[in-house]
């Protein structure tokens, strides 16, 4: 009977710290934030790749199923060109007079 009740005690702290702690969310949370802010998150390897994608698969599914079906977007940012006769092109406000 002792070890009964000493089965059900540690049960129960186990459940309550476990749902104090919510590991499952925030393993989820930071699978999704690699897979979605982090950029170019593949460069990171193929290990650490194939395990942020099991996580992020078993934590949200859907969201998992709904990214993999998306697109993906470019993060490239254009240069700005530079005019090689900016001095010919210039309005009178950037030689320095009120326009």
């Amino acid at each position: 009977m002792g070890v009964v009740v000493t089965a059900a005690v540690v049960a129960f702290a186990a459940g309550y710290l476990l749902g104090r702690l919510r590991p499952w969310l925030r393993l989820g949370d930071w699978a999704a934030d690699q897979v979605r802010f982090t950029g170019a998150w593949v460069q990171g390897g193929a290990g650490r790749q194939a395990v942020v994608v099991l996580v992020h698969v078993v934590t949200a599914p859907r969201t998992s199923w709904r990214i993999m079906r998306a697109p993906a977007t470019e993060t490239w940012v254009p240069a700005p060109v530079r005019d090689p006769d900016w001095v010919a092109h210039r309005t009178h406000h950037d030689k320095g007079g009120t326009a």
